[in-house]
């Protein structure tokens, strides 16, 4: 633990995840370099390099599509949970295969413009009041740039220096980004093909992300207002020194610990990367998280000083010898009394 800023610490689950990601990437390009060109029909010849920076837009593209649909399939499904943990990881990824892309445009389109490459992109085309001849490379730029700024802030430290209120409006830009994206492959590379294929994949990729955001909504709008109060166990279930984990739903779960004859509850997951407090041990009035070793009071969820971490905590009470646990969450830090077991429970 650290006063401050403590660095991302690395965990198997964040290997796996980003070795996923690089391989099924690295396949996409591999099959649409090498075995794509015969499939595809241009009014105009391209060259080898225009069909790699092909490759790298379009897997931007739908790397950029599926960071979209994974929040809206979180919330249909718990089960894609998981894919949301590390969403940033895939964010930052989709940045730096969108910048290879537009490596590519440059270095063909403007290595011997008598301008600098960057000027002469944004200058070449300035005919901003049509339709058919739009500047489709402001979109794109608008689009990396928001990349950008979303990839340099995706680290915990700005999540905690700017806020988690402001960070998440920041990261708002991702919608506007992804129009912007959509624009661009529709006024750029669809005006020179005659194969379907880019087409049917940019109309079904805007469509998915659409659809997926209004079935989530619906869903949330439709779903029974769920009771106050979650049954926990029966209070003799609980083991001294250690939690009972309970799902609330929304991807929210709550640890319920016994210390003595005492009972607390904290969010189960820590300040930090999100650990499963609940798996930790209670010592000295304290859960050390079993991934990075923070630690949390029980009756208020602060970190014992001079560390300055909070989570959530929540309200409990006892109806007859089951415990029950508040679904609505106490802000960070709130001291809650325990609540004593019963004088039967042994």
């Amino acid at each position: 633990m650290s006063v401050k800023y403590i660095p991302v610490q690395w965990n198997r689950n964040k290997w796996l995840y980003d070795g996923v990601l690089i391989a099924a990437a690295g396949l996409y390009l591999w099959v649409f370099v090498t075995l794509v060109p015969p499939a595809l029909d241009h009014e105009r010849a391209i060259t080898g390099q225009i069909h790699n920076a092909r490759a790298f837009g379009t897997c931007a593209f739908l790397m950029l599509t599926v960071i979209l649909c994974i929040g809206p399939l979180a919330r249909l499904d718990d089960r894609f949970l998981p894919l949301l943990y590390n969403r940033r990881h895939f964010g930052v990824l989709t940045c730096f295969v969108a910048l290879t892309h537009l490596g590519f445009i440059l270095d063909w389109y403007y290595a011997f413009s008598p301008t600098p490459k960057l000027e002469g992109l944004l200058t070449a085309n300035t005919a901003f009041g049509q339709v058919l001849g739009f500047p489709f490379e402001a979109l794109g730029i608008f689009a990396l740039i928001v990349l950008l700024v979303m990839a340099a802030t995706s680290h915990d430290f700005w999540l905690k220096f700017l806020t988690p209120r402001l960070w998440k409006r920041l990261h708002w830009l991702i919608y506007p980004a992804y129009a912007a994206v959509v624009g661009h492959v529709a006024l750029g590379a669809l005006q020179d093909q005659t194969h379907p294929a880019l087409a049917i994949m940019t109309v079904g990729s805007a469509a998915l992300v659409g659809w997926l955001h209004v079935a989530a909504a619906v869903k949330a709008r439709h779903e029974p207002r769920p009771e106050a109060w979650v049954p926990v166990c029966e209070a003799r279930e609980l083991r001294d020194g250690f939690a009972r984990i309970v799902d609330l739903g929304g991807g929210e779960r709550v640890a319920v610990f016994r210390e003595g004859r005492l009972l607390s509850a904290i969010s189960n997951a820590c300040a930090h990367q999100n650990g499963p407090l609940g798996e930790g041990r209670v010592v000295d009035g304290c859960v050390t998280c079993p991934w990075h070793g923070f630690q949390y009071r029980l009756h208020d969820g602060r970190s014992p000083e001079p560390f300055t971490e909070k989570v959530p905590t929540y309200n409990l009470r006892l109806d007859g010898l089951t415990v029950m646990v508040d679904r609505h969450a106490n802000p960070p830090g709130t001291a809650v009394p325990p609540v004593p077991l019963p004088e039967e429970i042994p």
